[in-house]
């Protein structure tokens, strides 16, 4: 009896128990990156990211910014869904309300996540970026919200974009789909 309430306790909770996302990526880059998400550092974001996998909302969303040796960034899900209008993708975000930061002490590593922001620090939404190298500048400033376990092959082989802001262009690669994972 404990363990069926238990099994439905956590099947209720949704993907707040999540631990994890799994990203089929396609494009010159195709395969799998899986990150385990730290709700234990950043539960809010890690919530709103499990929530929008789940949802289906991150899938065909494109890496619009990809800045050699520094970062790959998606996670727009308003504007950056592949076949639409890419000059606005990086501009949009859910149609859920920004989240508040969650600065931690984890630092940003290559194959670190963490949240896209405007130059206010509770403005994050949906994006989000994976670092392709160290950026302790980031430290402090950006939420983390995961760590790459698998797949930093694939990161790597990611389309990089042009210029100082890593703008994509042609045709981008994108996040087939997203799926949560345990």
């Amino acid at each position: 009896m404990y363990k069926a309430a238990v099994l439905l306790a956590s099947l209720a909770a949704g993907p707040a128990l999540a631990t994890g996302i799994a990203i089929e990526v396609a494009g010159e880059a195709n395969g799998t990156i899986t990150i385990d998400l730290l709700e234990d550092v950043a539960p809010g974001h890690v919530e709103r990211i499990t929530t929008l996998a789940a949802s289906g909302a991150y899938d065909g969303v494109v890496f619009h910014r990809v800045i050699d040796g520094f970062m790959a960034q998606t996670g727009d899900v308003e504007f950056g869904k592949m076949g639409g209008d890419m000059r606005r993708a990086g501009m949009g975000g859910s149609d859920q309300p920004d989240l508040p930061q969650e600065f931690s002490d984890v630092p940003f590593d290559r194959g670190v996540v963490g949240m896209a922001r405007s130059q206010n620090p509770d403005s994050a939404n949906s994006q989000f970026f994976i670092m392709f190298s160290e950026g302790y500048f980031l430290n402090g400033q950006y939420t983390v919200v995961g760590r790459v376990t698998e797949g930093l092959e694939v990161l790597d082989a990611i389309k990089r974009g042009q210029g100082g802001n890593g703008a994509v262009t042609g045709q981008p690669d994108v996040m087939q789909s997203v799926t949560v994972t345990e």
